[in-house]
Order: C-alpha cells, then sequence, then structure tokens
C-alpha cells in the first residue's frame, strides 16, 4: 500500500523536503492544508518536484460513480481504494453551510438491521490518508464555497477504528483549523471508546446513534447493544458529559410501528432528558434488506411535538439524498440483505 501524503506530519514533510529550501516545506503543507489541494496542483512550488511529490503520494482514492440530487445540492462519490475496497462519500450544500459526510471503514460490523451498510457487511478499516483524502476531495468539489463542517457518519462505526478516528479529527483541527461545532462523530454506541473519546479533550460533537430506548426493540435494531446496553451507554453518555461539557445529539431514525409510538416517544424522553441531550429525528430511508416503512410525515411532526412537549430539544433532520442512495443508513446498498426480525407493518 502506497501511503498518503495526508499521512505526513509536518516534521515528515521537512524530511521529505531535505535538500529543498526551507520555505518549500511550508508552502506544500499550505497547499494541502489549507488550500486542500492534490499534491499535483500545489502550484506555488516547482513543477518539476510536483511531479515528484505526486510519483510518491497517488491518489488514495480512485472515483468510480459520481451521481447528484437535489438540483446538484447533494453529490455522492464511490470511491474505489489500492486494494479493490470501495467506499462512499457524500457532499450536502445548504443555505449557510457545506458539509461533508465521510466514511471511517469500508463496510461495517455493526450489523444494524436498517442500515444497508450494516446489511453489506465489513471489509477493512480506512487510514487516515484515505479517510483525509474524502475530506480533501469534497473540498475540492465544493469549491469556491468552502466546506464548513465534517460528519464521520459515512460507512462505518468511527469508534471501531478509534485510533483513525482520533487521528483525523486532531489533524482538521490542528492542520485545517476546524472548530469543535464543525467536526460531528457518530457512533451506534460503543460505551468504552466513548468515554476514553471524552478523556482525549478534542474539539468535537459526539452524536449517539440509539433508535430505541428500551433495550429489546434496541437489541434488534442495533446489534451491538446486546454487547452495551442501554444502561451501559447511559453511563458512558453521563461520563461524556462531565468530561467535555459538551452536548450530546441522539439520532433517532423513524420507523413504522417500532418506534414511533407513544411509548416510545416517552422512552426517548425519559432517557434524553437527564442528559440534556439534542434529538434528531430521521425518517427512515428505504434500504432493499429492510421491508419495514419509515414513519409518515404527519406521525414524524407528531412525535416531534410531543417530544417538545415533554422538554426535549429536538429537531427533524432534511432528508438529503435519497433518490440516489445517498441518504442516512444508504450507503452501499445490497439486493441480497436479510429481513429483520421487527414486526413488519403494511400499508
Amino acid at each position: 500500500m502506497v501511503p498518503s501524503v495526508y499521512e505526513l506530519q509536518s516534521a515528515d514533510l521537512a524530511l521529505l523536503l531535505a535538500g529543498e529550501p526551507r520555505y518549500r516545506v511550508e508552502q506544500v503543507w499550505h497547499g494541502l492544508w489549507s488550500e486542500g489541494r492534490d499534491v499535483g496542483d500545489i502550484t506555488t512550488v516547482p513543477k518539476a518536484l510536483r511531479q515528484r511529490l505526486a510519483a510518491e503520494f497517488p491518489p488514495a482514492l480512485e472515483v468510480v460513480n459520481d451521481v447528484s440530487s437535489d438540483l446538484g445540492a447533494t453529490r455522492k462519490w464511490v470511491f474505489r481504494l489500492h486494494d479493490g475496497a470501495t467506499i462512499e462519500t457524500v457532499l450536502m450544500g445548504y443555505a449557510d453551510r457545506v458539509t461533508v459526510c465521510i466514511s471511517s471503514q469500508a463496510g461495517c460490523a455493526m450489523g444494524c438491521t436498517f442500515c444497508a451498510t450494516g446489511q453489506a457487511g465489513f471489509s477493512r478499516q480506512l487510514s487516515i490518508g484515505e479517510v483525509i483524502e474524502q475530506v480533501m476531495f469534497a473540498a475540492r468539489a465544493a469549491a469556491p464555497r468552502r466546506l464548513s463542517n465534517v460528519v464521520f457518519m459515512g460507512m462505518g462505526e468511527p469508534l471501531a477504528n478509534y485510533p483513525v478516528t482520533v487521528g483525523v479529527v486532531k489533524r482538521l483541527h490542528e492542520y485545517r483549523g476546524m472548530s469543535a461545532r464543525h467536526l460531528t462523530v457518530s457512533t451506534v454506541g460503543v460505551a468504552p471508546a466513548i468515554e476514553r473519546l471524552g478523556a482525549e479533550g478534542l474539539p468535537l460533537t459526539l452524536a449517539v446513534s440509539l433508535h430505541a430506548a428500551n433495550n429489546e426493540t434496541r437489541n434488534e435494531l442495533v446489534p451491538l447493544n446486546r454487547r452495551y446496553p442501554l444502561e451501559r451507554l447511559y453511563e458512558a453518555c453521563e461520563k461524556w458529559l462531565a468530561t467535555t461539557s459538551r452536548r450530546l445529539s441522539f439520532e433517532w431514525a423513524l420507523i413504522d410501528g417500532v418506534n414511533d409510538t407513544d411509548q416510545a416517544m416517552h422512552e426517548l424522553a425519559n432517557y434524553a432528558g437527564d442528559l440534556r441531550a439534542h434529538v434528531n429525528l430521521i425518517p427512515l430511508n428505504p434500504t432493499p434488506g429492510y421491508l419495514v416503512m419509515g414513519t409518515r410525515s404527519e406521525r414524524v411532526h407528531e412525535f416531534r411535538n410531543g417530544l417538545e412537549e415533554l422538554g426535549i430539544n429536538v429537531t427533524v433532520r432534511n432528508t438529503r439524498g435519497r433518490s440516489i442512495d445517498a441518504a442516512c443508513g444508504q450507503l452501499a446498498s445490497v439486493t441480497n440483505g436479510h429481513k429483520s426480525n421487527v414486526a413488519l407493518r403494511s400499508r
């Protein structure tokens, strides 16, 4: 495997450019991190040096598919990696920000029943360079607008690739200058890793994919719950708050007849209330391997209003990219996924 140029620290780059004028290190570093340029396109350095660096550090990502929706505001790439594994990255433009949703693994081992990535299974961990190159590729594609937000909500469980996730966050904060409220790491609830992450002192926002607030339902939707049940996850969330003083978010994919009932609403309010967590409601997006329907739009708003009346801070996420399988839970869609045992409801 040829390493990515984004694996290099500044001291590594200085060694690589030994013999060049000292200012070349700063020029290359600025081109990579501040400007987000491909190493071969850093025009402030001589052509011969650009060619040398481009030969030593070819791109880690090869575009094999590029599709858009929402009148071009949402764009998804399928990237092939050096060993043939594929990942997906989604760029979303809003009026006030530009966000990239990045993958931390090729596939996912968490097995969440309603998620296409989980249905497809796990291939391998990504490297720091493979993750950061997704960010920089998206930054170039977003130009002339500046990429403002990075969310670890693509393929994979970020906290199951802990060293890489932490390494990427540190680099984006220190080298790219991104602030805490612009970096979000999502997890299905790897409780010990949440506590470890809180102790790192990193500038980021944590989003927990909750989806159910009773163990029986969550065991079915999120199999990891059998290892780290809601009680253990709650302890980790308490420690996160105590250590970081940063607000938590709970993600809740609304599934018709499964977690959109009045009982589910009260369970969620009880769980989120003392943690002062913000709740993001996400109408379930269709995947071939999970044949349950998403909640009707009227019920989504009833559920939101009910949570607000119970004192919960809640928003409904705007679904983006559904037509190109780029919405939440749709990355790496498969056609041979298994049907969940959660009771189905026809309409």
